[in-house]
């Protein structure tokens, strides 16, 4: 789900990575939580991934960083040439 909440904004479509990721924050780790770790006030973070929220790139960095350590993963961005 973080993959496809990745994809889904690099590729232009924020307003779907949104809603997975704040599916994928309430299934791993709470919004409080995620508050304490990104350093930023639950409401704050709550708004962020709210249908109508527009995170800026240091808030959305540090979101997908909490949630990533949270599920132990490491993410690789792997470019493709366009034909």
């Amino acid at each position: 789900m973080l993959d496809k909440a990745a994809t889904l904004f690099l590729n232009g479509e924020p307003d779907t990575a949104r809603l997975i990721l704040r599916d994928l924050v309430n299934a791993i780790i709470d919004f409080e939580t995620l508050a304490r770790k990104t350093k930023r006030p639950s409401k704050s973070v709550l708004r962020m991934l709210s249908s109508a929220g527009n995170p800026n790139m240091d808030n959305l960095a540090a979101i997908f960083g909490a949630v990533r350590k949270s599920l132990k993963v490491n993410m690789r961005v792997q470019t493709v040439r366009a034909a």
